[in-house]
């Protein structure tokens, strides 16, 4: 393929990069400044998001040294103006990995705030740690939450508690995350990325091309309802996968249907 990238002849410095045969593993690797995401970071995970839009696997995000990410690089976000404002250069990062193809696990430990945290409101599933700290202080900093979490937010978690973290501050704990849906589980630090992978391997278990056709038609705009779904459906019900998989699915049953006819019989 022409211009294909290949992750494992990439140089990245911001970023820990591992990739499987169905996953690509990604680590913020900026220990110093608690995996701050700078311009070389974002410029990083756009070469990640190439190569998943190329071939497609899910996508695994977390950070080293018990931190996700503090938020953007206070030190570059203090010098942009309103032309690097107007450039998106983080809300146009997460919206193409809220995009990839294949679902994206956001394992999160430690602070998760500001820029960190819209990072993980774009990923489509968020698992943390006890030691889980996530909001968005921007207002705090004279600044909104300019990369995602002022329209996403409302959708993960309601709009009353999206005002509390957006308007007044609030940083919520693992378990208030927990309790409003923003992550789906909590476990101990040593098994964040274990559980992680247990996720990747659930979604590996379903057909890949269902799982990327599902996540197109979820993020669908109502108006585009029901036609999409049956368009999508028509597409689906031509696959080879299908007939396969409802086969398989056929087999088993008249498998134990059989099973439980000769224990009753016996």
């Amino acid at each position: 393929m022409a211009g294909a990238v290949d992750l494992a002849a990439e140089k990245f410095h911001a970023l820990l990069v591992e990739e499987r045969t169905d996953r690509v593993v990604v680590m913020l690797n900026r220990p110093e400044v608690r995996n701050a995401i700078d311009q070389q970071m974002v410029d990083e995970l756009h070469i990640v998001c190439t190569a998943l839009e190329q071939d497609p696997k899910v996508l695994i995000i977390a950070g080293v040294d018990g931190v996700f990410a503090s938020g953007a690089d206070i030190a570059q976000l203090r010098e942009r103006r309103r032309d690097d404002a107007l450039q998106g250069i983080n809300s146009t990062i997460f919206v193409r990995i809220a995009k990839l193809p294949m679902p994206v696990i956001a394992a999160v430990d430690g602070y998760c705030l500001g820029g960190g945290a819209e990072l993980a409101y774009a990923a489509d599933f968020r698992i943390g740690t006890p030691a889980v700290r996530i909001g968005n202080p921007e207002t705090g900093l004279g600044i909104l939450a300019a990369a995602g979490a002022s329209w996403r937010l409302k959708e993960l978690v309601g709009e009353p508690v999206a005002k509390q973290i957006l308007l007044a501050g609030r940083v919520l704990t693992a378990e208030e995350a927990l309790a409003v849906n923003l992550i789906t589980g909590i476990h101990e630090a040593s098994g964040l990325m274990d559980a992680a992978h247990d996720l990747a391997d659930r979604i590996g278990r379903q057909d890949p091309l269902a799982v990327r056709i599902t996540k197109s038609v979820f993020h669908a705009p109502a108006e585009a309802h029901p036609l999409i779904d049956q368009l999508a459906q028509g597409i689906l019900f031509e696959s080879e996968a299908k007939f396969s998989r409802m086969q398989t699915f056929l087999d088993r049953k008249a498998g134990k249907n059989a099973e439980t006819g000769k224990k009753e019989n016996a």
